[in-house]
């Protein structure tokens, strides 16, 4: 039986597939388990998707694997679909700030192509 899913994960451009590749077997397998469980799920934990204070319409998806933490930028686009943006691996309590300004001239890179093509 095919499961149902409540949101659709979309990849932009190629910023998160070259971070993936970064990634172990085990990380990978947990970075897949959430993004199933964010697919699924009507009410995402925080732990797992969790909105950047100050960055408006911006998000980070949560994972730990042992000692390794990690963020994924992503935005929400017609209320069931996710853009994934770019990802990194965390090693301070603080998120650095040029992970935060990339992701969100990717969001707004993304929306202003969407804009285009509606408008074209």
């Amino acid at each position: 039986m095919k499961k149902e899913f409540v949101r659709q994960v979309v990849v932009f451009e190629d910023h998160f597939k070259e971070f993936r590749k970064t990634l172990d077997r085990e990380t990978l397998k947990k970075l897949y388990q959430v993004l199933t469980l964010i697919m699924s799920v009507e009410s995402i934990p925080s732990k797992f998707l969790k909105a950047i204070k100050g960055r408006k319409g911006l998000f980070e998806i949560r994972i730990e694997q042992g000692n390794t933490c990690i963020r994924i930028f992503c935005c929400f686009d017609e209320g069931n679909l996710i853009i994934l943006f770019n990802g990194f691996q965390k090693k301070t309590q603080k998120t650095p700030v040029e992970q935060l300004d990339r992701a969100e001239t990717l969001m707004k890179k993304y929306f202003d192509q969407k804009n285009e093509q509606s408008n074209g």
